[in-house]
């Protein structure tokens, strides 16, 4: 069986948040955001090592808050850097050489499924690199500074990307090494492997594995979980519940 890294990014500035805590900390039905999106590995047979991505400035009272979970799941703590890529470089290096495939996460998507994790995982292993993506189905406008439309822009074969982006590891750190070289215009991992030439298949996702931005999209991510059966829990995935908020 092939084996997995997950890297969770959490280290983000959440400025779009406006709140007190940061997105992945914040309460979601009572529980941490990352924690919710990282026990949707931890368990997994096929996940070997899961790594999140704490800015140095958050990490002292992170593990004070959530050491205990850390040790039970075993999840990694990588710093976060300047921006996202670097973010990422730096828990690539913490990705163990027996690695075959490198997911990525955010750690502020919580709504994804298992069954979109063995879709999205199965496609990588078959083609080398895979992302989960939905189609648009709204008209889209091309605007200009003044809010004006320019363009009504065909969404034939627009697709919004999600995740994860899960990829061939060996594949994954060279694009990283040589990414000063392909531009400062790249915006997600899947982009950064096609532009050193991989092809990257898309497999849908769902709408429902929605991103954490603002406060409101807690409120539906919460009616998204609570409209989902409970899953049967064959053991405990963490020591403690997650009942107050984070300081």
């Amino acid at each position: 069986m092939p084996q997995f890294a997950v890297i969770l990014p959490a280290a983000g500035q959440s400025s779009r948040f406006r709140d007190k805590e940061k997105k992945p900390f914040a309460l979601l039905d009572g529980r941490a955001v990352w924690l919710r999106s990282a026990e949707l590995f931890v368990a997994r047979s096929d996940v070997t090592q899961c790594i999140l991505v704490v800015a140095k400035s958050d990490q002292e009272v992170f593990r004070r808050r959530y050491g205990a979970n850390l040790a039970f799941m075993n999840v990694q703590i990588a710093d976060g850097g300047a921006e996202r890529f670097e973010s990422v470089a730096n828990a690539l290096a913490m990705v163990k050489p027996e690695i075959d495939f490198v997911a990525i996460h955010d750690a502020v998507r919580p709504c994804l499924t298992q069954e979109l994790i063995d879709a999205v995982f199965g496609q990588a292993q078959k083609s080398g690199a895979a992302l989960l993506a939905v189609p648009v189905t709204d008209t889209v406008k091309q605007v200009d500074g003044q809010h004006q439309v320019e363009a009504t822009v065909t969404r034939k074969g627009l697709w919004l990307a999600q995740t994860p982006q899960v990829f061939r590891r060996d594949q994954l750190l060279a694009a990283y090494a040589n990414r000063a070289k392909l531009g400062n215009d790249i915006t997600d991992d899947a982009q950064l492997m096609e532009a050193s030439g991989h092809a990257v298949q898309v497999v849908e996702g769902a709408a429902s594995n929605l991103k954490i931005t603002a406060k409101s999209d807690l409120f539906l991510a919460e009616a998204v979980l609570k409209s989902r059966p409970k899953p049967k829990a064959a053991g405990p995935i963490h020591p403690f519940a997650d009942e107050e908020m984070w300081k």
